[in-house]
């Protein structure tokens, strides 16, 4: 029991707020091109970003696991770009230091969907088995995922 859920439900809870975090980042991500802030939608990615590593720590673990290393790492990115964003209100290098640490945090994000859609998705598995995933097609997947964040970084810190 977590939170008063089952493992279950906790589970699903964490993945509805992990997959909202990552649409609201992208649709935020989009918006920086234009130079668009979307206030609102900013405060939900980034809430939402930070409650899908709080939750990650909840669940049962034994020791250091890569998870938690990815959720600690999103966490101090996280805490920088909420200084930038509402500390510093994007000032002179902090806006760059904000789309740099609020991004990464995304592509974290992202990163660890894909890394559990081939452990859970059977048809990913299958091209996938190991656990964690090495294979060629896991690597293909994650190294379009990284190429897209870096040239989207880029564009928009331009």
């Amino acid at each position: 029991m977590m939170l008063g859920m089952s493992l279950a439900a906790f589970t699903m809870v964490h993945v509805i707020i992990s997959l909202t975090a990552i649409v609201a980042g992208l649709i935020v991500m989009f918006g920086m091109f234009g130079s668009r802030r979307m206030p609102g939608l900013t405060a939900s990615f980034l809430t939402l970003t930070l409650l899908t590593s709080v939750t990650g720590f909840m669940f049962p673990f034994n020791g250091i696991t890569p998870g938690i290393l990815i959720g600690i790492l999103s966490l101090v990115l996280l805490a920088i770009a909420c200084f930038a964003r509402y500390g510093m209100n994007l000032g002179g290098a902090w806006r760059w230091i904000y789309v740099l640490t609020a991004l990464v945090s995304l592509y974290l994000n992202v990163f660890v969907l894909v890394v559990q859609s081939f452990l859970k998705v059977p048809t990913l598995h299958a091209l996938a088995p190991s656990v964690p995933p090495a294979e060629l097609p896991f690597a293909i997947v994650q190294g379009i995922v990284l190429v897209f964040f870096v040239v989207a970084i880029i564009g928009v810190m331009r």
